[in-house]
């Protein structure tokens, strides 16, 4: 993986200035920008907000309707506001709120062939509404071009997305095994990347997992360690991204501090001021994140 990553990160690059990402207040509407905005991220729920010119679409909606509604008003929109509705991949953390919100809303829902095929099995109510969309052929979703890419997870055909006003680009890739060449040239291209920095290697294995969800977290079809979110951030961050959100936490086998000390430590070995040529957070699991636009 590291060598593939050196493709694109090259060694020594000075930091070129950049405009920077910016944190707005809640009541603050930016038009012109891409805005983004998680509301929940963590083995219990995901579900994040992506914006321009004040219209939204979300991707996943794996918390209860009521707090996706909660956390869209943050944000000055409803459930009725909403242009799509863009599923990673089948599992309950990225569905469990879906078939109720969709009673709230017309938007249109899009997934890959393989998870729409999945969802329509496990949500046949829902089957008519779902769009099925090929990784890597683009759609328009809200004023933004949307891009699947695949990603390598124990589901239907997950994907990762990519969404871009024209001129800015946001990338959400979480529930990955690794950074294959897709993810990676998705990352590269970012303004703004949602990073999957899912557990710490060593804390997994001593912990109190059993040996099949040991081996499935760390395996090529399971999630992102810290280590490797860093090398995903990284890249992006070589590459132009002005902010990196780490995201999907486990409970168990992280915390928000190990993971954005270890993404920091990378980014500043890389030779990046975490501040200055790029912003850091970390995803809350339970409750709406920073407001971001780029």
């Amino acid at each position: 993986m590291r060598r593939y990553l050196e493709q694109f990160c090259e060694s020594g690059r000075e930091w070129a200035a950049r405009p920077p990402a910016f944190v707005i207040g809640r009541e603050g509407v930016w038009k012109g920008m891409v805005e983004l905005c998680t509301l929940a991220s963590g083995s219990s729920g995901n579900c994040l907000a992506v914006g321009a010119a004040g219209r939204w679409v979300l991707v996943d909606a794996g918390i209860s309707a009521r707090r996706i509604c909660a956390g869209l008003s943050e944000l000055g929109a409803g459930p009725e506001d909403l242009a799509g509705i863009l599923i990673t991949h089948e599992h309950t953390d990225h569905i469990a709120g879906l078939a109720v919100l969709c009673r709230r809303t017309a938007a249109p829902l899009y997934a890959s062939p393989g998870a729409a095929a999945a969802l329509a099995e496990k949500l046949p109510q829902l089957a008519g509404r779902i769009v099925p969309v090929a990784p890597g052929a683009p759609f328009e979703a809200g004023g933004l071009e949307v891009e699947s890419f695949p990603t390598s997870h124990d589901s239907a055909q997950s994907v990762g997305y990519a969404l871009t006003d024209g001129l800015r680009r946001a990338v959400i890739a979480t529930d990955l095994g690794y950074i294959t060449p897709a993810v990676g040239a998705a990352a590269a291209g970012a303004d703004l990347l949602v990073a999957e920095c899912n557990h710490e290697e060593d804390w997994v294995r001593t912990g109190p997992y059993p040996p099949f969800l040991k081996s499935r977290i760390l395996g090529d079809r399971g999630h992102l360690s810290n280590a490797a979110g860093a090398e995903l951030a990284c890249l992006a961050a070589q590459r132009g991204a002005r902010a990196v959100v780490l995201a999907h936490l486990s409970r168990e086998n992280n915390t928000p501090q190990r993971a954005w000390d270890t993404v920091c430590a990378a980014l500043t070995a890389a030779g990046a001021e975490v501040g200055r040529d790029v912003a850091l957070e970390v995803a809350p699991a339970d409750r709406p994140g920073s407001r971001w636009v780029v």
